[in-house]
């Protein structure tokens, strides 16, 4: 004759183990995708960077190739995204009174908004242009 009782091996899961199992597997992976959206967040962001400074670059480039640089403020658009904010200054005139040449800052900030938010980024350097003699 089978015994009746049940032994601690043949004991199954209880509704309350199984409900609990449950609430911790859920925490666990509501965790995991929110860190998964982190990231997306992170990467779209970087992204943006990335392709802005490639932007600030290639105009950086161009503004540096040019022979006839003066000092000045001027600002673009590029692509519909982005604005080029332009700054040329002389740096250290009484320093380079006696040279044949100007040292010029050049600064570059690009804007562009994302949701509602404006995101810049900037470079800046300088370049040493001949003297103009007259």
């Amino acid at each position: 004759m089978p015994d009746i009782v049940t032994s601690a091996k043949n004991r199954g899961f209880t509704l309350l183990e199984i409900l609990v199992a449950l609430v911790l597997l859920a925490t666990a992976v509501s965790v995991i995708l929110q860190l998964f959206s982190a990231n997306l967040r992170t990467l779209a962001v970087s992204e943006e960077y990335v392709n802005a400074a490639a932007i600030a670059d290639t105009k950086m480039k161009e503004i540096l190739e040019k022979e006839d640089l003066e000092p000045g403020i001027q600002s673009e658009t590029i692509e519909d995204t982005y604005r080029a904010d332009i700054t040329i200054t002389e740096q250290l005139q009484e320093r380079t009174e006696q040279v044949p040449f100007r040292l010029l800052e050049v600064t570059l900030t690009l804007r562009w908004v994302v949701g509602g938010r404006e995101r810049s980024f900037s470079l800046q350097t300088l370049k040493a242009v001949a003297k103009l003699i007259s």
